[in-house]
């Protein structure tokens, strides 16, 4: 099964809020670039593909994040199977139509400068990170305030936040600390190996 395919298995079996639909037509559109876009400019899934790569990634860190006993019993922490589809399949949709195909020179192992294929950022909405994919499912579907929130501060404190909003974030919605942790295993863990 093709990283796409299993994206469509999980996004129709666990996603069925109203515009949910409609956001499954555009991310399938000529105009959006979801499936084949990489995840970054030459990181984590910077390869054709990387950023659903990556997004099933969280989703199966997130989903075995959640089902630890001790999640659940000391601190309470649980979603919907919809909601955790939602926030890790979707945390970086603002990522959609956002890199495009480039070069770049790197020495090869006998010093000599080389041109590589590299992706550079294309930026048409410049709206931040987190907040930018909330404003854009918002667009096609309601989040809960906990998804927003989980969304809007996956990136912990590798972003460009005050320190005291992600903390008091983590804090009041734990689904946003269980989002970043997921999102930063999969990056770290299971795609720092991956050839890009």
């Amino acid at each position: 099964m093709t990283a796409k395919e299993r994206f469509f298995e999980i996004y129709t079996n666990k996603i069925h809020r109203e515009g949910s639909d409609k956001l499954l037509d555009y991310l399938s559109s000529t105009g959006c670039d979801f499936f084949t876009a990489p995840a970054s400019t030459r990181f984590h899934g910077a390869y054709e593909g990387g950023l659903c790569e990556h997004s099933l990634n969280v989703y199966d860190c997130l989903c075995d994040y959640l089902a630890r006993e001790r999640m659940r019993s000391v601190y309470g922490l649980g979603c919907s199977e919809e909601t955790a589809a939602i926030v890790a399949l979707l945390h970086d949709i603002c990522k959609i139509n956002f890199y495009k195909p480039s070069f770049r020179n790197v020495k090869d192992e006998h010093g000599v400068w080389q041109k590589v294929p590299s992706y550079e950022i294309e930026d048409n909405l410049p709206y931040g990170h987190g907040e930018k994919s909330v404003y854009i499912l918002s667009g096609f579907l309601r989040l809960t305030r906990e998804e927003a929130f989980a969304i809007r501060f996956h990136m912990g404190f590798s972003g460009s936040e005050e320190v005291r909003l992600v903390s008091d974030a983590f804090e009041k919605f734990p689904l946003a600390f269980a989002l970043h942790t997921a999102d930063m295993e999969a990056t770290i863990f299971m795609e720092k190996d991956k050839k890009n």
